[in-house]
């Protein structure tokens, strides 16, 4: 056989080889989906409040956090006034789908989005500040997690007048740049009317604000202190609240649990973890093609009484046994 002719055998064989890799080189990779969590939260929050309930939901609906999606996370370190450039710096990533973490937080990925799927992890009744809808049919690009069950603030208040029986007024936190403020105050208002105390609202805003607040608490003669969900109040000024209350002997109620393991007396409200790890089952469905318009957004199903008994005794406050007996979960 001809030089030539072995020549091309052996051309015509590598081609054949070699082909099947050349095509297998310009597959399209796929693309690993990118999620983008937005809080007003510290980013020094314990990890089973809200990444590690997240990751689990995920790992439940078969991803895999850091393999096969990436979660992106950013927090305001409780500065409400960064979450509008975190929103902006999430989209211009970009990212596949964003879950935000509070009213705030969900209203500044609104105005940096109108396309980029929202989840609502956490939200204080999201029909009555318009940030959706309805329940039922959301609209736009948002769904997920009202935080808001019936009567919430009925039932917070109906404890702590439980727990101080004498107790006829009650002072609430309150942070007039919080644009869900006036629908939390509302509701408190038409509860403390049902269980006959008086309330003092008083704004905060700043540390001056603080301070003007402790000192009209000391002065009304306040039995008790009611925080509202705000991330002003309850992360910015947390040892600032929890020292007063204690040197004061001022029972404290609060929203979420951690502030209770914080020194707080108690908590009462929907399980945070329970809420993330919710959440992930709307990204994954949003991930599959699902529009978020089209995804009913879920109320809490998980509502949890936490009390800090080492702080009750350092307040000299005993707790009615019916009062504990209520009780998911009691620190000693």
């Amino acid at each position: 056989m001809r030089r030539s002719a072995i020549g091309l055998i052996v051309i015509v064989a590598l081609a054949i080889l070699v082909a099947p890799l050349t095509a297998e080189a310009q597959q399209p990779t796929k693309k690993v989906p990118r999620i983008g969590v937005l809080s007003p939260q510290p980013s020094a929050e314990p990890p089973t409040v809200q990444r590690e309930p997240f990751a689990r939901g995920l790992r439940a609906l078969g991803w895999t956090p850091g393999v096969d999606i990436l979660i992106e996370y950013r927090y305001a370190e409780g500065d409400v006034g960064r979450l509008p450039a975190l929103a902006a710096e999430l989209v211009q990533l970009p990212v596949d789908v964003i879950v935000a973490r509070g009213n705030t937080a969900i209203r500044a990925v609104q105005q940096a989005t109108t396309t980029i799927p929202i989840v609502m992890a956490v939200s204080a009744d999201p029909v009555a500040q318009g940030l959706i809808a309805t329940l039922g049919q959301p609209g736009k690009n948002i769904t997920g997690l009202s935080s808001m069950g019936a009567d919430l603030s009925g039932k917070q208040l109906e404890i702590i007048k439980e727990t101080v029986p004498l107790m006829s007024r009650i002072a609430i936190l309150a942070n007039p740049d919080n644009p869900g403020s006036p629908y939390l105050l509302q509701d408190v208002q038409g509860a403390a009317h049902a269980v006959q105390v008086q309330l003092h609202v008083l704004a905060v805003q700043s540390r001056e604000d603080l301070e003007r607040a402790f000192a009209a608490i000391q002065h009304e003669g306040i039995g008790a202190l009611l925080i509202l969900s705000d991330p002003l109040p309850l992360d910015q000024f947390r040892n600032d609240i929890v020292a007063f209350a204690l040197q004061h002997q001022l029972p404290v109620v609060y929203p979420w649990r951690m502030h209770t393991e914080a020194g707080g007396l108690m908590s009462y409200g929907p399980n945070l973890p329970d809420l993330h790890y919710r959440a992930a089952s709307y990204v994954d469905r949003l991930l599959k093609g699902a529009k978020p318009a089209d995804l009913p957004v879920e109320q809490p199903t998980k509502f949890e009484l936490v009390i800090n008994l080492k702080t009750a005794k350092a307040l000299g406050l005993t707790i009615p046994p019916s009062v504990l007996l209520q009780a998911d979960e009691v620190i000693r």
